[in-house]
């Protein structure tokens, strides 16, 4: 059973710690437990009712009104609400609250709400991209466990797959080819797989490698393919080599097409994008980039 603090609740939940302290004494919403020296913590159970709380408290529903509901009748009202009317505040306190009880029910009902909606590119790029930041702050302040991050992510992760599949694959022989991999030690799976469904729904080919390619294995690839296009992100801190030497080589070794790179490291290193190299420094521009070769 995991034990948060009150700061804690504050980050995943999105309301303050003052907040919650007065929600305790005034309403007697969540009892806190105490540790042998008078510290506040909170349990599974608290963290889980706080959640659905705040859906009701975002979605019109007095403070007052929730106090003098029992559990059921909250829980009730928060499945009763429909996500698609949903502001993005309560989307991400909505897929939190899947994501902190391991619900898949809840998780597949928001996403499939919003897909019908708006369509899967505007779905991944106007509430997951926001629910994953979000998901990173929690990761690196412990506030979530692995099992838990490990969960969300292969849901998300099957989403995009699915997505991958419905897209048709073009015959044309003259249909422009993209080759795209991460290089060894990367692991943004998830970016990698929504790049692979950005390229075919604009009618591309495409060759997914997946993770941890080396060189080698990327020569491979490409002397069997002749890609137009090589795409890959660096976003870990790059071991193996200095990044503008990875490039380089990179840029070297495939000069017969063009290089598309793109991740943090990329970025922030200010990588020289010379000769046959193309650096698209956000998703933005990578899309912009995608719809003007369509």
């Amino acid at each position: 059973m995991a034990v948060y603090s009150i700061r804690d609740l504050e980050k995943l939940c999105g309301v303050k710690a003052h907040t919650i302290r007065i929600w305790e004494q005034r309403y007697g919403i969540i009892k806190p437990n105490r540790t042998d020296t008078n510290i506040r913590y909170y349990q599974d159970a608290d963290l889980n009712l706080l959640l659905n709380i705040v859906v009701l408290n975002r979605n019109g529903h007095k403070i007052s009104k929730i106090a003098k509901m029992s559990k059921e009748e909250i829980v009730e009202k928060v499945t009763a609400i429909s996500e698609v009317n949903l502001d993005l505040d309560a989307q991400l306190d909505e897929l939190t609250l899947a994501m902190v009880e391991m619900d898949e029910y809840k998780f597949d009902r928001i996403l499939t709400a919003n897909i019908d909606k708006l369509g899967f590119e505007k779905t991944m790029l106007q509430v997951m991209y926001p629910f994953l930041d979000k998901l990173s702050v929690f990761w690196l302040t412990g506030s979530i466990s692995p099992i838990q991050e490990n969960f969300i992510s292969n849901l998300i992760r099957q989403k995009i797959i699915v997505a991958i599949d419905k897209q048709p694959f073009n015959e044309n022989a003259q249909t422009q080819k993209f080759l795209i991999y991460l290089p060894e030690d990367e692991n943004q799976e998830l970016s990698l797989l929504f790049m692979h469904y950005l390229i075919k729904s604009r009618g591309k080919n495409v060759i997914y490698l997946g993770q941890n390619i080396s060189l080698e294995d990327l020569f491979d690839a490409c002397r069997i393919h002749r890609p137009d296009f090589i795409f890959t992100m660096i976003t870990e801190s790059f071991a193996k080599l200095p990044v503008q030497k990875y490039v380089d080589t990179l840029s070297q070794s495939f000069h017969f097409c063009q290089i598309l790179l793109s991740g943090y490291q990329v970025v922030s290193q200010n990588v020289q994008s010379k000769g046959n190299v193309m650096v698209l420094s956000s998703l933005n521009e990578t899309i912009s980039f995608l719809n003007r070769l369509s």
